[in-house]
């Protein structure tokens, strides 16, 4: 039998993880948290075979629990799924050390192999993924100013580049405006921009967006 925790914000998505996980025959050991928080410490008390994590929570956000996993349980897999696709976030996430990354839409029919792979002890990657990691490895993406963001940065990036307003992220995100405000600062600066206009012109250049 395998263990898994869902860590997912969103009660009904969890649900539907579990449905998609229990008629597939695969567990029904399915243990569930909310946040980044609740899944720590649940992890602490109690072995898992997998997590199955999503990117964007409020508080500490997927990359940063994934970061957490990784130092303190670094034999413990964890497979991102996720509404964003392979494009904004997959690469920084196998690279932080995930063992896969899914779409929550090609969820209902990858899920399971996804996890069956990765608790065998292999990587779940897609073909378009492969790809652009093949380009990382050859230097392909190498230098373009949205690598230089820390990840939060890059989060909020997007959600700029999405239309959304500060305080909408802010609230989204758990932070204060004058938080959010600041990091929309560091993004500008490191990136070499002047407005919000220019970010998601830069994003869909770049097609992050």
């Amino acid at each position: 039998m395998i263990n898994i925790i869902l860590v997912d914000d969103h009660p009904i998505v969890r649900k539907g993880l579990r449905q998609i996980i229990t008629e597939q025959g695969i567990s029904r050991a399915i243990d569930e948290a909310s946040d980044g928080t609740e899944a720590m410490e649940m992890i602490a008390k109690k072995k898992y075979d997998i997590v199955i994590l999503d990117i964007s929570m409020p508080g500490a956000g997927g990359l940063d629990v994934l970061k957490q996993i990784i130092v303190q349980y670094p034999k413990l897999p964890v497979l991102i799924l996720s509404m964003h696709p392979e494009e904004e976030y997959a690469v920084r996430a196998m690279r932080a050390g995930a063992m896969g990354y899914l779409t929550k839409k090609s969820a209902p029919d990858e899920l399971g192999l996804a996890i069956t792979r990765i608790t065998q002890g292999r990587r779940y990657i897609t073909s378009s993924l492969a790809e652009q990691l093949a380009d990382v490895l050859h230097g392909e993406h190498e230098g373009a100013p949205h690598e230089s963001l820390t990840d939060r940065e890059y989060q909020i990036l997007l959600m700029i580049a999405s239309g959304k307003r500060l305080k909408e992220i802010a609230g989204e995100l758990m932070l204060s405006p004058k938080t959010v405000s600041t990091y929309r600062g560091r993004i500008l600066e490191k990136m070499s921009l002047l407005s919000n206009a220019d970010i998601v012109r830069y994003a869909i250049e770049h097609k992050i967006k």
